[in-house]
């Protein structure tokens, strides 16, 4: 992919996801790097599992997440540099907020994104994520991690204001749709291994409608 990626900004690809992506490269004038970040924290997926800080982990968002939003951004003729630090914010938080929503589902396959430090400190440890039921321990920790991950959503927000029109919404509903994911969580009192936390159809149409009408 790296390779061919190369080619697509070179104007040299043969295969037809990366000539469509060489075009759209040439339209837009986008970069090169968001698309490299990408592929490095697609790399990382492949020999990393566990973080020993939240820095740690931030730094695995700003390469796996954050790059999207720069890409969006340009897609948008939106760019400057607090646009990014807001986009950056609402990528990153909405990241986390799939985290602590999927910590089961990640578990099973071998991955726990809740930073150790954080764990050691809430005196959480591995063998509790194995359970069908979330400890009190566990849920503590993810009260907070929860509301970083909301804090960052909120303080992301004024983007939507930022922005051209046509992606101003598109923005609103992925940060509020990250914050129902979080409510999603605290409805259930944090207790993720025994059910997997969900917003509800009638909350997404909800946030749809408020996004047409100019009311989210």
């Amino acid at each position: 992919f790296e390779a061919r990626l190369d080619e697509a900004f070179d104007g040299q690809s043969a295969d037809p996801l990366f000539l469509a992506l060489g075009k759209t490269v040439q339209e837009y004038r986008l970069t090169k790097q968001p698309f490299a970040d990408l592929l490095d924290a697609f790399r990382q997926d492949q020999r990393k599992c566990r973080y020993e800080s939240f820095d740690e982990l931030r730094n695995y968002c700003r390469r796996s997440a954050d790059p999207v939003g720069k890409i969006v951004l340009q897609l948008g003729d939106s760019v400057d540099e607090q646009n990014v630090e807001y986009s950056d914010l609402i990528c990153s938080g909405l990241q986390l907020a799939n985290f602590w929503q999927d910590l089961a589902r990640d578990f099973e396959i071998g991955r726990i994104y809740l930073p150790a430090d954080q764990m050691a400190r809430f005196g959480v440890d591995e063998s509790m994520l194995a359970g069908k039921l979330t400890p009190p321990a566990l849920r503590k920790l993810l009260a907070e991690e929860c509301d970083r991950a909301e804090e960052m959503l909120r303080r992301g927000l004024p983007l939507a204001s930022r922005v051209v029109p046509w992606l101003a919404n598109d923005i609103k509903l992925f940060a509020h749709g990250g914050l129902q994911t979080l409510e999603s969580i605290r409805r259930i009192d944090y207790d993720v291994l025994r059910k997997r936390p969900t917003v509800s159809k009638w909350r997404q149409a909800g946030l749809l409608l408020k996004a047409i009408t100019g009311r989210l």
